[in-house]
């Protein structure tokens, strides 16, 4: 997929769609088919994770499915050889840790995603006032970084951070990990309201989305929501791609329904 990520969900929104983006942990076991049928069952973008052995952000479902990627030999260079392979027609994201980027530095870690045609990076664990150097090389690059807002941002940063942000604002909608919740916390509508209050770049709720009624409810404020743990467990319990499409396919049909 080429051209830009943010481009792309802007066009969607501007069509009057609520904004789906999906996660599905590289180097599982036929990551590649749930991509593909993510995307053909409706997802209006893909984040691919690069398994990290010391996941700060991700629960327990995404932490067990990249350890099973890493026992398999899954490395930052085969997710993305793997994923240069790739063409469902819709943008595609990285999301990992900062120590892969500064490991083998930006320029090469950029370098390395534009290869495989990645046109986004969410790198949750590089705080905003220590992100500048990144940003630069991304851009030039022609990565575009995706920044997080947390419900503890305070008002003073939050319209210098979504300024800083392409590709999309990650809302994140609790304090904590990853992880599918039993209701959607009320901070999730906070945080995409303050966002929205600041930027006209698109806003996405992700983190505590456990069913597409909560994502509809996210979706009364945010432009879109973020899909990860439930689509994993799909994965972890042995579904695949099959049932990786029909969770896409339930939750886009919700949207769509309003």
């Amino acid at each position: 997929m080429t051209g830009s990520f943010e481009e792309a969900l802007r066009s969607k929104r501007a069509s009057g769609k609520k904004l789906l983006v999906v996660y599905v942990t590289g180097g599982f076991e036929n990551w590649e088919a749930s991509v593909e049928a993510a995307a053909a069952a409706g997802a209006d973008a893909i984040e691919i994770g690069i398994p990290f052995s010391d996941p700060v952000m991700d629960g327990p479902v995404i932490q067990q499915a990249s350890q099973i990627a890493l026992d398999r030999g899954a490395t930052p260079l085969s997710v993305l050889q793997a994923a240069a392979e790739l063409d469902t027609g819709i943008p595609h994201a990285v999301m990992t840790y900062y120590n892969l980027a500064h490991n083998p530095g930006h320029d090469r870690f950029a370098a390395s995603l534009v290869r495989a045609g990645i046109t986004a990076a969410i790198l949750p664990d590089l705080p905003f006032v220590e992100s500048a150097p990144w940003r630069e090389v991304a851009s030039k690059a022609g990565i575009e970084t995706v920044m997080l807002a947390a419900p503890t941002t305070p008002d003073h940063r939050l319209g210098d951070l979504c300024a800083a942000a392409h590709g999309f604002v990650y809302a994140v909608g609790l304090l904590g990990v990853t992880g599918e919740r039993s209701a959607l916390a009320d901070t999730a509508t906070k945080i995409a309201a303050r966002c929205k209050a600041v930027t006209d770049k698109p806003v996405l709720v992700g983190v505590g989305i456990g069913s597409p009624a909560q994502a509809v409810e996210a979706c009364s404020v945010a432009d879109g929501v973020i899909i990860g743990s439930a689509l994993v467990r799909q994965m972890l319990d042995g579904h695949g791609a099959e049932g990786v499409g029909q969770l896409v396919s339930r939750y886009r049909a919700a949207l769509d329904e309003g």
